[in-house]
């Protein structure tokens, strides 16, 4: 429209004309080139600046998505760890919970076994005692008896008669109550 009225004005003549005229402005030239730059910027666009403006705001979009993702995943992996950081000290506890019970139950079977074994010596002790007693008296016996048929014999020896059964067995009694007492 500007460039009608600046032809318009030119052909009138006047001050305009002149400044053209100066520069080697030609009109019909320039408004074609007018036209042409017009074209050109309509094609452009509409097949060039909308279409990469309209890519441009899908990439924006999606970077603005993977930002609002990104802090998805922190918020995530916060809270993941967080469960983990729970499951690690109920783990632990657990552990050592098992530990404890396990401490007890070898303390429990150790005095169990200490007890055991402590029976066990103390039976031993009371059979050895008691073996030593059956030796012991069978010993006094076989010493009553030997001691008696020595007296019989030196007896035998110094009175130098044989003594009879009856004379043998009075002798062992005697020596027996005198060993007894």
């Amino acid at each position: 429209m500007n460039a009608l009225l600046l032809m318009a004005q030119a052909q009138s003549g006047g001050q305009i004309e002149e400044i053209a005229q100066t520069f080697g402005v030609d009109w019909p030239h320039l408004i074609a080139q007018m036209i042409s730059f017009g074209i050109l910027c309509f094609l452009l666009q509409r097949f060039a600046y909308k279409p990469v403006l309209g890519m441009l705001e899908n990439r924006r979009q999606l970077i603005a998505e993977s930002y609002a993702n990104a802090d998805k995943v922190k918020t995530e992996l916060a809270r993941t760890e967080t469960q983990r950081q729970e499951a690690m000290v109920q783990a632990n506890a657990r552990a050592t919970q098992f530990i404890d019970e396990a401490r007890a139950a070898a303390e429990r079977l150790l005095q169990k076994e200490t007890k055991k074994a402590t029976a066990a010596a103390e039976e031993i002790i009371a059979k050895a005692r008691q073996a030593t007693a059956q030796d012991h008296t069978r010993m006094l016996a076989e010493l009553k008896q030997e001691v008696g048929r020595l007296v019989v014999e030196t007896t035998s020896a110094v009175t130098g008669k044989i003594l009879t059964t009856e004379d043998q067995r009075r002798l062992a009694e005697e020596t027996e109550r005198q060993l007894a007492g």
